[in-house]
């Protein structure tokens, strides 16, 4: 399956270069000449790894960053940098890039870098899931894709158990809608937030005494959801 590449780059000969140079590679390529317009397409979409240029028009990729990793969203990102950002190069790594390279660049490199990205965040989500475990009195069956209490037995979907799963992974943590979309949903590019609040709903009627007023699947405003066993 093709890697999902989002190139944020004004420079249009440079990002028509990179946009080709990687679709050559193998890649699923995705261009954005401004922040805005990566904006909108990062918290609709799915992308396995960002290509984010510093100076942009609109917000700038540092402000683009700062959202990305506000909103909890993990995809790696690799920055392009000029000569003389030495400053704005180190505050993009302290807010969470995960690596750059300098203007002007090696095509070679540059691809060999995103690799590694792609690589090292495809290895750090390998992580064991817990396919059995209680919530309340609910018992939840991953395995089994179904939730039990007592006698009453409630099917879970792939999606359903999938989004358990990872809110179990990070017990008392925000997981952010885009995280969700991202592991849950993968390549599916015409799935919205809207769509894991749906399922978010069907996890709290099928978990929760009181659906309306959960104990367990609790919502954190603006950026997603997380699980608590204790309430």
């Amino acid at each position: 399956m093709s890697q999902r590449l989002l190139i944020v780059e004004d420079d249009m000969a440079l990002r028509t270069g990179l946009s080709d140079s990687f679709a050559g590679e193998g890649f699923d390529v995705t261009v954005a000449e401004d922040g805005d317009a990566a904006h909108e397409l990062l918290f609709t979409r799915h992308f396995d790894v960002v290509l984010l240029d510093l100076m942009l028009p609109g917000r700038s990729g540092l402000e683009l960053l700062r959202e990305m990793r506000g909103e909890g969203m993990a995809t790696p990102v690799l920055l392009l940098t000029a000569r003389g950002q030495e400053t704005d190069k180190v505050l993009g790594l302290e807010l969470g890039a995960d690596d750059y390279v300098t203007k002007p660049f090696g095509i070679r490199e540059l691809v060999a870098r995103v690799r590694a990205l792609v690589r090292r965040a495809t290895t750090s989500n390998d992580q064991p899931t817990v396919e059995n475990f209680q919530v309340g009195e609910v018992t939840v069956d991953l395995e089994a894709y179904e939730v039990c209490q007592g006698d009453d037995v409630h099917k879970l979907s792939k999606k359903e158990a999938a989004m358990l799963g990872l809110l179990h992974q990070n017990l008392g943590k925000a997981v952010s809608r885009e995280r969700f979309l991202n592991e849950v949903w993968g390549t599916d590019q015409f799935v919205g937030t809207r769509t894991v609040d749906t399922h978010m709903l069907n996890l709290r009627q099928k978990l929760e005494l009181d659906h309306k007023n959960p104990r367990f699947l609790l919502t954190v405003h603006g950026v997603g959801y997380r699980m608590v066993l204790e309430p």
